[in-house]
């Protein structure tokens, strides 16, 4: 593994502990040796991506979040995405969230959480989008031939621990759900990804054709988020995809695929 990956993969990880991790700690979760993570974390200080507690821990600067920060700037984020995010949100009550393609997977990028609701949904943080158990997954899944579908499925996994009843672990029955999708132009899922929650999501495509730059979403507690409900809010969520396919031919955010 050579430096510069290993440098990526200790920012990723370290994105996922605020509170910081011992250079031991990174070393075992990145499977590599120690001295070479002691290495890493240097290099890393030293162009001010991290920097050491008192009491020995490791944890991201504010470097790294104000790099990404300023990309989105200007990107269209601010300007022409996230009023759209915003709108769905305070119309549905619920989380709206985007990802973008990035060649064979999707990033989260944005997200809107309505006020208008007691009961919050508050997803994972983790960058990259579960395809095989996500509305958002399912519904890029949707626009390739089954064979990519398993290809990119493959890569990534199907199993995973940890996720809600109806998650599929099968290919088979991942795809029956994919079909759905093609045929409904959005995809449901009801305590996939997570028990107790329920999403539905689709396609952006820039001016509302080719292949999809991205993916919008509506999630939220499965109490709220019923099949006649994500049914009334399907208009809405096609709507704000178009809109977000118009704005996506002026911004770079979604040229990643």
């Amino acid at each position: 593994m050579s430096s510069r990956i290993r440098a990526l993969g200790m920012l990723e990880t370290l994105a996922q502990y605020p509170g910081g991790l011992t250079p031991r700690a990174l070393a075992q979760l990145l499977k590599m040796p120690q001295a070479a993570a002691e290495r890493t974390v240097q290099g890393l200080a030293e162009g001010g991506f991290v920097f050491r507690t008192p009491d020995g821990a490791v944890r991201l600067s504010v470097k790294l979040a104000a790099l990404g920060l300023a990309y989105l700037g200007t990107s269209g984020i601010t300007d022409l995405v996230q009023p759209i995010l915003d709108d769905l949100a305070k119309r549905t009550g619920e989380l709206v969230r985007l990802a973008v393609v990035e060649s064979d997977h999707l990033t989260w990028v944005a997200k809107s959480q309505s006020a208008q609701s007691g009961l919050f949904y508050v997803p994972h943080t983790e960058p990259e989008v579960y395809l095989a158990a996500t509305a958002n997954g399912q519904a890029w899944l949707a626009s390739l031939d089954d064979a990519q579908v398993r290809a990119v499925v493959e890569k990534q996994g199907l199993h995973r621990p940890g996720l809600g009843p109806n998650a599929p672990t099968t290919i088979e029955q991942l795809l029956a759900q994919v079909e759905r999708t093609r045929a409904m132009g959005y995809a449901c899922v009801t305590e996939a990804y997570e028990i107790g929650t329920s999403a539905m999501a689709t396609a952006i495509r820039k001016r509302g054709v080719g292949q999809p730059v991205g993916t919008i979403s509506v999630a939220g507690p499965t109490i709220r988020m019923t099949l006649e409900r994500m049914a009334e809010i399907a208009p809405w969520l096609l709507a704000s995809a178009d809109e977000l396919g118009a704005a996506a031919a002026s911004s770079p955010l979604f040229s990643l695929s």
